[in-house]
């Protein structure tokens, strides 16, 4: 007879030498590592953190080749800057950057060509014409070597604002698709309820991993190309102050020569 309790309620006898039963495990549906979420996920879904995953790698290949552009870019417009700083005239800027490239050297070049073109007038009329259109050609240069320098950041923005919202989307898409299952289910079983859930989250998740970084390099550029600009700018400033002592040397050439007659 089965030794009772007190209160009256018989116990199970347990054979000698046997361990206590265990805790039945719940067997998740799936793997639940990232890839094999993704692999169970709905089409919708796996299209979103597709798109996402390729967002992201854009994101680090306009990284990789801007910061390599930018970074030529300062070089070669800071080589340039030094040498129209120390150039006397014009001529010898032209020289110091013959075989320069990049917008310093374009530069130097518009403003020779503009003198020459304007060489024949100088004669009978001041100078002021020529420091115009000399001015007015140097900063059609400057803007076409700042949209050149500006490409690709647009996209990075475009990365940074969107991504959140398409893997809410995904997210969003998923969670439905989860309680459909549950209610076909007819259960609220976590092992049923978490994995279509942890796929919903796996695209806000992806959608972050893809705009983070790119708002971040965003406004490193930003940054970058402002001080490019800025470098630029002196250059083209430096080019004007050499067209202007060029034009008061010519006038002042005749004038020291009619002095010595």
């Amino acid at each position: 007879m089965e030794p009772a309790q007190p209160g009256g309620q018989p116990t199970t006898a347990v054979p000698a030498g046997a361990a206590p039963s265990a805790p039945m495990e719940l067997n998740l549906p799936h793997d639940l590592s990232p890839w094999g979420m993704f692999m169970a996920a709905d089409i919708i879904v796996k299209a979103v953190m597709i798109g996402l995953a390729f967002a992201s790698l854009v994101t680090w290949t306009i990284w990789l080749a801007k910061s390599l552009e930018i970074f030529g870019g300062k070089l070669r417009i800071r080589r340039a800057v030094r040498a129209i700083g120390e150039a006397a005239t014009l001529k010898q800027a032209s020289r110091a950057l013959d075989r320069s490239g990049g917008p310093g050297a374009l530069l130097v070049r518009a403003a020779e060509e503009e003198t020459a073109l304007s060489a024949g007038a100088l004669d009978h009329v001041g100078g002021d014409g020529l420091k115009e259109r000399v001015s007015s050609r140097l900063s059609r240069i400057e803007a076409a070597a700042s949209r050149r320098m500006s490409r690709g950041t647009g996209v990075l923005a475009t990365i940074g604002s969107t991504a959140p919202f398409v893997g809410l989307f995904g997210t969003v898409w998923g969670i439905m698709n989860a309680f459909i299952g549950i209610s076909q289910a007819q259960t609220t079983n976590l092992a049923v309820v978490a994995p279509g859930i942890a796929e919903a989250l796996l695209a806000t998740a992806m959608g972050l991993v893809a705009a983070i970084p790119a708002v971040v390099i965003y406004n490193v550029f930003a940054r970058s190309i402002a001080g490019y600009r800025q470098i630029l700018a002196d250059a083209s400033a430096g080019v004007e102050r050499l067209v202007s002592r060029d034009l008061d040397f010519r006038t002042v050439a005749p004038t020291t020569a009619l002095a010595a007659e």
